[in-house]
This record gives C-alpha cells, sequence and structure tokens, in this order.
C-alpha cells in the first residue's frame, strides 16, 4: 500500500445516482477518475492493468445509502482483495489520507527463494496498522483453497516485478564508473518506484533497507 491523492470534487453523477431508487455508485464518471486516482492499480495488493475491477467500499455502507455513494469512501480494487476484505476488514489505514504516513506503518519482507512469499509487518501497535497487515497477508497468502490459488499467481508476478528490479539496480551499482549507462538505467529504477509502478510498496523496502540505494533513490518516491 503506498499514499494515493484523491481528486476532488467528487463525480456529479453521484449526487444524481444517490437520489434514484435503484441509483448506482458504479457510474462512468466515478470508474474513470478512480482509474486515475489509482494510477490503474489496485490500492490494496498494488497489482495493475487489472482484468477484474470492483469499485470497493472502503468503510462497508451496509445499506448506508450516504456511504454508499460517498466519493471519499470508493476506492479501486481488484476482486481478489475486495473478496478478502468484504465487511470483515472495516479499520484499516486510509492510503488516501494525506495524515496517514502509511509508508511508515508497514514493512514489507519478499523472499523469493525457494519458494516466493510476502509477510507485512506492522510497526506499530495501532489498531488500524495491524488490521491492515493482517489483511495484507491474507491477500498474499490465500484465505481459501481458490484464493490460496490466486494469492500464488499474485506472488509469481510480484516476483517478476522484483527480479526485473533488482537486475536493474544491480546493473546501476555495477556501473559506476559509466555514467551514461547509470543515466539510461536511472528512469527505468524510478518507473519501478513510483506510485504508478507495480507493486511499489515491496520494491521501496527493496531500496529503504540498503544506506547506499536509499541515498540515490528515496527522492524519487513520490
Amino acid at each position: 500500500m503506498v499514499y494515493f491523492e484523491k481528486s476532488q470534487p467528487a463525480p456529479e453523477c453521484l449526487e444524481i445516482e444517490k437520489l434514484k431508487v435503484s441509483g448506482t455508485y458504479n457510474c462512468r464518471n466515478v470508474l474513470f477518475r478512480l482509474q486515475s486516482d489509482f494510477k490503474n492499480k489496485c490500492y490494496i495488493c498494488e497489482n495493475k492493468g487489472l482484468t477484474s475491477i470492483n469499485i470497493e467500499h472502503f468503510v462497508p455502507h451496509k445499506g448506508n445509502v450516504d456511504l454508499k455513494f460517498d466519493w471519499n469512501n470508493l476506492f479501486f480494487a481488484c476482486s481478489h482483495c475486495n473478496n478478502i476484505k468484504l465487511a470483515k476488514y472495516e479499520n484499516i489505514i486510509n492510503c488516501c489520507d494525506p495524515i496517514s504516513l502509511i509508508n511508515e506503518r508497514l514493512r514489507y519482507n519478499f523472499d523469493a527463494f525457494p519458494f516466493e512469499s510476502v509477510h507485512v509487518e506492522p510497526l506499530d501497535q495501532n489498531a488500524d496498522t495491524i488490521e491492515t497487515a493482517n489483511l495484507l497477508n491474507e491477500v498474499y497468502e490465500g484465505t481459501t483453497i481458490m484464493k490460496t490459488l490466486e494469492s500464488a499467481n499474485l506472488r509469481d508476478k510480484i516476483l517478476d516485478e522484483v527480479i526485473d528490479f533488482q537486475v536493474l539496480i544491480r546493473d546501476y551499482v555495477q556501473a559506476k564508473d559509466n555514467l551514461m549507462l547509470r543515466s539510461n538505467l536511472l528512469p527505468k529504477i524510478v518507473g519501478h518506484v513510483l506510485k504508478s509502478g507495480y507493486f511499489t510498496a515491496i520494491k521501496r523496502e527493496k531500496i529503504l533497507k540498503n544506506e547506499f540505494l536509499k541515498n540515490e533513490f528515496i527522492q524519487y518516491f513520490d
């Protein structure tokens, strides 16, 4: 999870649909605004270019019309994450809150070999931090047989992304005397650590754990 800024004001269609007996929050402007705000990626797992998109209620509306059509309560998610979260997790960190300091409250541990695994560790004892870590761990490990298979596919994709990222980092470090090569590698590395990239939080953790890499690239965290 990384911080995303929600665009304002709310799409006009939400107020119109809210007044209807069978109104829907799933209107065109809402979908495309969410896609843009969340960089076309699921706000929970950070997979990108989703083939199964859900408009997710950050706080479960449970029939509350105001919550159901509240622009600030609508998030961009994949079906895998949304189906795990549902109404089970009602107190996670709001990644659209600029004072949530989400980047300082979770640690992502990714082990690639012999079997890839992701473990998210809470860095404080706040209830929303712990609940967010629990949700993310279920997302990356699965909760049912089907979800376990989906999680394995997700981890495979993370592995491919992290390997590509680490190759770029290795080449950058080894090219210390080749400024031209470094200048060519830099935008590729930056593309991986921007919030618009795949699995940004996991890749940023790789940077933050190494003092040299941190000094080189933390300036590009957006």
